[in-house]
């Protein structure tokens, strides 16, 4: 073992650091070691899996009609940046730690034992709820589905916001659970269910725009930006502040409204950072994590932009559908066919999205048992598929549980916060990291720092300051439940002071 190897972790109480080393070691543990099985396309198909989901069927049409026109394109365009500065973060630390868990892991390594702990909290709610209102709304677009064909599920088992009374989404707790016995079989497996879900999902979607092109009328296009409106008051922080400080109000429409778009076409973005807590079952990971990450959100930035382009060609943007805005364009130019496909894109969508954020999920609970932050009982893996079955089977039924009784309603945004407060914990720890540790190897290199990871943090910042103040409370209130946890079991069990050298 070299000197570097060595290298011990560093004192220094609530913000000790888990050396790069260390956790790679961890990983070499047999009873505690995943399966090393995926490629770079593995990655970019989780990553597409992942991120294109409601938002490309139903973002662009409340953009478009409330807030920036034909040129939510360019707020689509906006947004990929914000979450590009994000992804070279990403990619500099999945390439340079290949270590399962992500953000959590990244922190560990740069910032300290506590803000690991809290971000990997925060991820575990963020997954959590994003796998039970996803898997909530792949029900409502099976339940429509099955109407078309005049099949209809009973009310009590459609979801207390259709029961009266007592109610329980059947059609989404079953997803859940398949979903948890496809993780537990295997990675690869994980990776061949996806690649041909979101081929077929891909194939949708292309269709749509192919065909929408045909009813594009140039017309609906004047005016590109529409003139500026002055911008409803709501419960987002963004608005005064930047009264105060810049002494303007933000706007609707106008160049300034196609940013206030960008904050809110931004969460349909959200899930590229979940193809890093896949590095340590990635071949190469050096290689083709960052290949993975890049690819993935430059494929869905592509598509979101001309998506965008043709809806608004097809139907002028004040007439849009908020809730359907692809399907009900195409019921506008006299094709309601096309609502078919797009109903039926978007349940295949969701279910890739479902099965990669229950997958992100168990990864980082899978890291933070490893480390002695939660019980070591969740750390074993499955001694034929080598995946962390144990949290995967408890994860899964619980979310389960909470799928079948959750309607999708504001809580939702907590999933937003989360993946912003990850992104400003990563942009810190690049910066950190490349002082602390000059020496590490690092095949994928962040260009421009520390500018692309200031940068980083002001946009989500930015964009995290557009959210409710109710998702800033409950926010707060979840951090500081994990607060609690931490200082009652995990500081006092956890594992980073054992001997460097253990077994």
């Amino acid at each position: 073992m070299t000197a570097q190897q060595d290298t011990p972790p560093s004192s220094g109480g609530l913000f000790r650091t888990k050396t790069v080393e260390q956790s790679i070691r961890d990983t070499e543990e047999p009873e505690h070691a995943l399966k090393k099985s995926l490629s770079a396309l593995d990655l970019t198909v989780f990553g597409v899996g992942v991120i294109i989901g409601t938002g490309i069927f139903v973002l662009t049409g409340k953009v478009a009609k409330e807030t920036a026109g034909p040129a939510t394109a360019l707020a689509f365009v906006a947004a990929g940046i914000v979450c590009a500065l994000a992804a070279l973060c990403y990619a500099e630390f999945a390439s340079t730690v290949p270590v399962a868990g992500s953000a959590y892991t990244f922190a560990y390594a740069s910032l300290g034992e506590l803000v690991a702990w809290i971000i990997g909290w925060d991820l575990v709610l963020e997954f959590a709820l994003g796998t039970a209102v996803v898997a909530v709304g792949w029900s409502g677009y099976v339940r429509s589905l099955m109407d078309n064909f005049g099949w209809s599920m009973p009310e009590v088992l459609s979801g207390p916001d259709v029961a009266k009374g007592f109610g329980f989404d059947i059609l989404a707790f079953a997803l859940v659970l398949v979903l948890t016995v496809v993780l537990v079989l295997g990675m690869k497996l994980s990776a061949r269910v996806t690649t041909i879900v979101v081929a077929i999902k891909i194939a949708v979607v292309l269709i749509v725009i192919v065909a929408g092109l045909f009813f594009v009328n140039a017309a609906n296009y004047s005016p590109f930006i529409p003139e500026a409106q002055p911008q409803s008051s709501g419960s987002g922080l963004t608005a005064p502040l930047i009264q105060l400080i810049f002494g303007y109000a933000p706007t609707n429409f106008g160049v300034l409204g196609i940013f206030t778009a960008a904050s809110v076409v931004f969460f349909a973005f959200i899930g590229f950072d979940v193809v890093a807590t896949a590095a340590e079952e990635t071949k190469v990971p050096q290689r083709d994590m960052p290949r993975g990450i890049l690819a993935s959100l430059l494929i869905c930035t592509v598509l979101y932009v001309a998506v965008s382009l043709v809806v608004t060609g097809m139907q002028h943007y004040s007439e849009l559908s908020v809730e359907a805005p692809l399907a009900d364009a195409f019921k506008a130019v006299g094709h309601p066919v096309y609502a078919g496909f797009i109903s039926f894109g978007a349940a295949i969508g969701l279910t890739t999205v479902c099965l990669i954020l229950l997958l992100g999920q168990t990864r980082v609970f899978f890291a933070m048992s490893r480390d002695g932050l939660l019980p070591r009982f969740f750390s074993v893996t499955h001694p034929r598929f080598r995946t962390p079955y144990r949290p995967t089977i408890l994860l899964g039924v619980i979310i389960a549980i909470v799928a079948g009784f959750t309607s999708i309603n504001e809580l939702a945004t907590l999933v937003n916060i989360g993946t912003l407060f990850a992104f400003v914990v990563v942009a810190l720890g690049v910066m950190v990291l490349r002082r602390t540790r000059p020496d590490l190897h690092r095949a994928f290199r962040t260009p421009w720092v520390p500018l692309i990871p200031i940068l980083s943090v002001a946009a989500s910042v930015w964009l995290m300051l557009n959210l409710p103040a109710e998702t800033w409370l409950r926010f707060a209130l979840w951090m500081a439940i994990g607060v609690v946890i931490y200082f009652v079991y995990g500081r006092r069990h956890s594992r980073i002071d054992e001997p460097v050298g253990r077994p």
